[in-house]
């Protein structure tokens, strides 16, 4: 199976260098992207949005004979979606890292702009349990490798167009929340889930991590993504 690993914000194709030699010795073809404009300034990134990254997928899903699996972290899980949605027949699985399909018209977040691009904000910026499998040394060498985004990614609206991606199976690989506190949440009904409750096959599997098990537990990680890969010829 071609494994196509797609980073969050502020992360390229390096984040996954302690998960992708799991799935190769498994025997899969595994390409860890890193997306346009990243580290970049707005000189040379200014333009490129949402749906650049999107087609930066595309174009590697159109590379790769035969259908492919999609892994997105984080604000990856937008470009992964939006790439299913342009490409639904070759997609055989996509797998959410602490993340969710998005809506028609959402957005990653919203993050200060610093000279024109994004830089990352600081671990202040998030939950504690999203942080709290990565000690002072992890931290502190992270934020030495982030990497700004174009200022356009994070806040740029998604646009969705081929209800089809909603049949593709799909793999939610949760941090700190539990399968039943996300059954619970697609059963009340929130705009942010209005996807999760729409697809057709969705299989929940708890890490047990922070945001980043591809830096606290990448073994786990790459364990987990492995379960979640296609029978051969699906």
């Amino acid at each position: 199976m071609h494994i196509i690993l797609v980073p969050g914000l502020w992360l390229d194709a390096s984040s996954w260098d302690e998960v992708t030699p799991a799935l190769e010795q498994a025997g899969h073809r595994v390409h860890p992207l890193t997306m346009p404009g990243v580290g970049e300034p707005a000189e040379q990134s200014s333009e490129i949005g949402i749906a650049d990254w999107i087609s930066a997928v595309v174009d590697e899903i159109d590379r790769a004979p035969g259908k492919v699996m999609l892994v997105g972290h984080s604000g990856g899980g937008n470009v992964v979606y939006g790439a299913a949605d342009a490409r639904p027949e070759k997609v055989a699985r996509i797998v959410y890292v602490d993340t969710f399909p998005p809506g028609e018209g959402s957005s990653i977040w919203d993050f200060p702009v610093v000279a024109g691009v994004v830089p990352f904000p600081g671990w202040d910026t998030f939950e504690q349990a999203e942080v709290a499998d990565l000690d002072a040394r992890v931290r502190a060498s992270l934020a030495e490798r982030m990497l700004s985004v174009p200022a356009r990614v994070p806040s740029d609206p998604l646009s969705l167009r081929d209800e089809r991606r909603r049949r593709v199976p799909t793999t939610m690989l949760t941090g700190a929340m539990t399968e039943e506190e996300i059954r619970g949440y697609m059963a009340a009904g929130p705009a942010w889930a209005a996807e999760l409750t729409a697809l057709d096959e969705l299989e929940i599997m708890e890490l047990g991590s922070g945001h980043w098990p591809q830096f606290s537990m990448p073994d786990r990680l790459a364990a987990a993504i492995l379960t979640a890969v296609p029978d051969a010829g699906a």
